[in-house]
């Protein structure tokens, strides 16, 4: 049986910019202390709620390498090192490793895809270039590539695979993921909705876009899963849902991103091509964060 990376709840943690689009360090260390004071258990840093797509590489390592300072081996720190370019993708992966990271979230390769025999030779490819753990990012809607239960049987023989995050929402998957790979292969969700479920099927926690706003709560109701009290988690996991629901009113991170601002932090708004919320849906998302008592 392999030991997971980590159990419980990770943060896919957003990135603050300033005002001139450039990396707001400061605050991004703010929101690292915030994290780990309300008991996250994982950070992924440089995925895409962290907005790695628009950062060029030099950024991508200087994240990378602030953030395994400032955690400090607190938690364990999972950076992001996904490409749809093999090559890139052992490059990143290998400044990953000498970064310090504990290990690496890679991608699906998106635009260009491949077939399941690719995704076998290309995450193979990778994991057998950095001697460093490798959870997969399996996330069909924005990369038109979907790995299949069956490939995860292969791909978990690498050694250095040993998990995945799953954020197909097919929840029959994730069950004949969990029956073909068992105790050798860790599966998380991608999907915040879809902890509960994911969870009393056998995976062992969530990569979380939620727990930048609620760090405390998504660990509760990822420790509930992991402790076997299933009614607890849902009726957390239910209680929080519209606010889960709400942070996807558009394109991950835009809403979450305002959501922190809403809270008083000073994350900025995204990247082009990524706008702000329109009227309607600042609004909406205003509206259930003061529901949950969340502005400051």
């Amino acid at each position: 049986m392999n030991k997971p990376v980590f159990t419980g709840s990770c943060v896919a943690i957003v990135t603050p910019m300033n005002y001139d689009g450039t990396i707001n360090y400061d605050e991004y260390g703010k929101l690292i202390e915030f994290q780990i004071e309300n008991g996250t258990d994982a950070i992924v840093t440089c995925g895409t709620t962290g907005e790695s797509a628009v950062m060029n590489h030099k950024e991508h390592c200087e994240v990378i390498e602030y953030t395994v300072k400032k955690v400090d081996g607190r938690i364990p720190v999972i950076a992001g090192t996904g490409s749809n370019d093999t090559a890139y993708a052992v490059e990143l992966t290998r400044e990953a490793k000498n970064l310090g990271a504990d290990a690496v979230l890679s991608v699906t390769p998106y635009y260009n895809k491949t077939s399941q025999n690719g995704l076998v030779q290309h995450f193979n490819t990778i994991a057998n270039a950095v001697d460093i753990p490798m959870i997969l990012y399996n996330v069909p809607s924005r990369t038109g590539c979907c790995i299949k239960p069956e490939t995860y049987v292969q791909l978990a023989k690498n050694p250095n695979i040993v998990a995945v995050k799953e954020a197909s929402d097919k929840i029959g998957d994730v069950a004949q993921t969990l029956a073909l790979c068992g105790e050798n292969f860790t599966l998380y969700t991608g999907c915040d909705d879809m902890t509960v479920p994911v969870m009393s099927l056998g995976g062992k926690g969530v990569i979380s876009v939620f727990a930048n706003v609620c760090p405390k709560e998504m660990h509760e109701i990822a420790q509930y899963c992991l402790d076997g009290d299933f009614k607890k988690g849902a009726e957390m996991h239910l209680y929080y849902l519209e606010l889960m629901n709400a942070l996807f009113c558009d394109v991950n991170p835009i809403p979450v991103k305002e959501a922190m601002n809403m809270m008083g932090y000073n994350c900025g708004r995204c990247r082009l091509p990524l706008v702000s919320l329109n009227e309607k849906n600042y609004a909406y998302l205003k509206s259930v964060m003061a529901k949950y008592g969340l502005l400051k």
